[in-house]
């Protein structure tokens, strides 16, 4: 069974531009990832400050693989201090 993601992240009001544009760089090289079923970035039209990343991931295997990737990694280090919050959910489909 496949592991949904979402991810939230809340930017800091004066970082909204350089987390938008961190988070876009990830993007193609997540969904080059083998294992990557669906990673597309969204914002949340009412809080332009809180961005949503949907994500699809073959298993949990799969995500800590991507967890590892330099581009993750360099995701991290492009947010750090810019973001007020990080909200990652794990789900398994029900139905």
């Amino acid at each position: 069974m496949t592991l949904i993601v979402v991810a939230t992240i809340d930017a800091l009001s004066d970082h909204i531009d350089a987390v938008r544009a961190a988070l876009e760089t990830v993007v193609p090289p997540s969904r080059a990832e083998k294992e990557c079923l669906r990673y597309e970035l969204h914002v949340d039209n009412k809080i332009p400050t809180r961005f949503i990343m949907l994500e699809e991931w073959a298993d949990k295997a799969a995500l800590t693989a991507h967890e590892g990737t330099p581009h993750f990694k360099a995701l991290g280090a492009a947010v750090a201090g810019k973001v007020s919050k990080v909200d990652v959910a794990e789900l398994s489909k029900l139905k």
